[in-house]
């Protein structure tokens, strides 16, 4: 694989931290990059691929691109997210119509692959919770948060919408799952497009 090109500061500044995995699919040049190296199928690829995106994400750190590192933790949080609604749904499918909306299906029990698939999923997490908890990550999403403040004001493009980058998810109140295994963030919003689809059986193959 050739070696990555950091975009222009112009490009950057039009990221977005967003909810969990918000966006991790449609930003490119670090989608495309990324996304070769993403798969869960079997507890060993699991293993293989989380290990691979931790090292992406030093890799960004050592190169002082916070957005590669984030790009980097959301595919492992989508990694740890479809992992566990694989375990929790029968061919994954979470919604009657496959989308991320309308009636939810039941969640089956004994199905094949549940318990690898369960496996997998707590594989993704504990590299996750890495990236959380980085001191380097937390330190550079401070940082690149104020630069993109001062670049928006400075170029005039300051929206409703940009205020709303460091705000946290909400919990809902009537759950009793976690946000990230509930899988409610980034898996719900990219159930939505199409191409999420499309990705996902490819990361099963």
């Amino acid at each position: 694989m050739p070696a990555f090109t950091k975009p222009p500061k112009s490009h950057l500044m039009t990221y977005r931290i967003g909810r969990g995995e918000q966006g991790v699919l449609t930003y490119e040049p670090y989608k495309s990059y990324l996304l070769p190296h993403w798969r869960f199928r079997t507890v060993p690829i699991a293993q293989a691929s989380s290990e691979t995106l931790w090292n992406k994400f030093l890799e960004f750190y050592e190169q002082n691109d916070f957005v590669g590192m984030d790009m980097a933790r959301k595919f492992i949080q989508m990694g740890m997210t479809r992992s566990k609604r694989y375990a929790n749904y029968k061919g994954g499918r979470k919604y009657v119509d496959g989308r991320g909306k309308g009636n939810m299906i039941e969640k089956s029990k004994g199905h094949d692959g549940e318990k690898e698939k369960e496996k997998a999923s707590g594989i993704f997490k504990e590299v996750w919770e890495r990236c959380r908890h980085h001191q380097g990550y937390q330190e550079m999403k401070k940082e690149f948060l104020r630069v993109q403040k001062e670049w928006l004001k400075t170029e005039g493009r300051v929206k409703p919408e940009d205020q709303e980058v460091e705000r946290m998810p909400k919990k809902r109140n009537n759950s009793r799952i976690k946000v990230e295994d509930a899988n409610e963030t980034g898996v719900a919003l990219q159930g939505r497009d199409s191409r999420s689809n499309l990705t996902e059986r490819a990361s099963l193959s």
